[in-house]
């Protein structure tokens, strides 16, 4: 469904170097603290700027040959990009009717209605959660096989998120066709509707799992600076000195466990693994 192979993007502070797939009716969430990269790598795959190098490639053809008609078959939302705020979910309407063959107005608007969206009241007057939950719905409502999806949970609170989170999963099941790319810092917004993460960090992959793996096989060690020397650190693919000693993140956690049961040794969040895959945090 989406490729990135090897796209690079040079900026006087900041270089990305990322590969990345999206498979056809899998959720891939890019997880990140802010500044990572993840909406420059977005607007790379949608062509709002052009990589330096490497080849991103959307149903199997480079982004730049992509015909309107497959064009129109991506949906997305970006943080600080919408409509104008004098609009009306009745203009919007209007506009996405006119814009795209596939949009069904009626369905549209019955799911804002759902979702408690009063349709006759300009942008302005509307919540921060409201706009989210529009703007997300506007992405959902033109038949797109494609969502690219830049933290669109960001900013709210717990209810709301979930709301969004579960609009997608539904959107997914109802087609095996459909493919979503979602970014986020918070990785645990993720953990219940992702196949895959892909954690990045100054423009970097540096891990990319299965989130049934992330959540059942790794862990984070707790370990005593006068018994570290003595760990086997064959599995450990980051340590973090603390005062206590160091933290370790193992992808082998059940090893651990046998092998060492004098060991604090916890499943470790999603949020916590992002932390401690951060440059900051890494001495081995």
């Amino acid at each position: 469904m989406l490729q990135l192979n090897a796209v690079t993007k040079h900026y006087p502070h900041f270089d990305l170097n990322i590969s990345l797939n999206v498979p056809t009716g899998q959720i891939i969430g890019l997880v990140g603290r802010n500044g990572a990269g993840k909406s420059t790598t977005f607007e790379l795959i949608l062509g709002l700027t052009q990589p330096d190098h490497g080849q991103i490639t959307i149903f199997g053809k480079p982004v730049a040959q992509l015909p309107p008609a497959q064009r129109s078959l991506i949906g997305t939302t970006f943080p600080d990009s919408f409509f104008a705020e004098t609009f009306t979910i009745n203009d919007l309407t209007r506009i996405l009717k006119a814009t795209y063959t596939t949009f069904s107005a009626s369905t549209f608007q019955t799911a804002c209605t759902h979702y408690q969206l009063p349709l006759a009241k300009p942008l302005r007057t509307f919540s921060t959660g409201m706009l989210a939950k529009l703007k997300l719905l506007v992405a959902l409502h033109h038949n797109a096989k494609l969502l690219i999806l830049d933290e669109p949970t960001a900013g709210l609170d717990v209810v709301v998120r979930q709301q969004l989170l579960g609009l997608l999963q539904d959107y997914l099941d109802s087609d095996p066709q459909r493919s979503i790319l979602i970014s986020s810092h918070i990785a645990s917004d993720l953990e219940q509707l992702c196949d895959q993460l892909i954690f990045i960090e100054q423009g970097q992959v540096v891990l990319q799992e299965e989130t049934d793996v992330l959540l059942n096989a790794y862990g984070v060690l707790q370990v005593a600076a006068a018994d570290f020397a003595n760990l086997d650190q064959a599995h450990l693919l980051v340590t973090q000195p603390t005062d206590f000693g160091y933290l370790c993140l193992t992808n082998e956690r059940q090893y651990y466990h046998e092998t060492y049961p004098q060991l604090v040794i916890e499943p470790g969040s999603l949020d916590q693994i992002l932390l401690l895959l951060t440059k900051e945090g890494v001495t081995a």
